[in-house]
């Protein structure tokens, strides 16, 4: 066999893995993907809208801002799991956003949270990270201390109105997740 139709043979055989095929099946997958279409439009608000250039450093201040707006109003609601108790269902967790504003230091949030974590229900300030993976915000907790309740660590990411990552109280930690309802 010739070195270019070898060529040939492994191009013939690689394209189609590289490029997707249209199954019969993708007509009935139109509902599916109006749906995930649907999911996205509460986190649009997290992405660009305005298609015209602008310098780096208005952008980030617009998309700052929008994420603030997005998180004013939020409850996070979900299930949270506990490290090495995996015989036991996850617990069902429930934190309220009533405010958030971003602060003038680099990536610094005031998040105005209701968190309700054993027999403490209050509203306190939070004055976290929220870093960015690409157009993906993570909020961050390293060793925070929250009055009356301990030091925590955390990595929470949001993404298309859920959010998941995981926590640490002390020696135990586990995983959390949900969905983000806006009034």
């Amino acid at each position: 066999m010739k070195r270019t139709e070898a060529c040939c043979l492994v191009l013939a055989m690689i394209v189609p893995m590289i490029i997707p095929q249209k199954s019969e099946g993708q007509e009935a997958k139109a509902p599916q993907a109006e749906k995930a279409k649907a999911l996205q439009s509460e986190s649009k608000l997290l992405e660009k809208t305005d298609a015209t250039a602008k310098p780096a450093e208005n952008e980030n201040a617009e998309r700052e801002q929008r994420l603030a707006k997005y998180l004013s109003g939020a409850k996070f609601v979900g299930n949270f799991t506990i490290e090495g108790k995996s015989d036991t269902l996850p617990k069902p967790e429930a934190y309220t956003i009533s405010k958030c504003e971003k602060l003038p230091q680099p990536d610094m949030y005031r998040l105005t949270a209701r968190i309700k974590y054993g027999d403490i229900d209050s509203e306190i300030p939070l004055d976290l990270k929220i870093l960015w993976a690409g157009k993906t915000p993570v909020i961050t907790m390293d060793s925070f201390w929250i009055p009356g309740m301990g030091t925590f660590g955390a990595r929470v990411l949001i993404h298309s109105g859920r959010y998941a990552g995981t926590w640490q109280h002390d020696a135990v930690g586990g995983h959390l997740f949900g969905v983000i309802k806006k009034d």
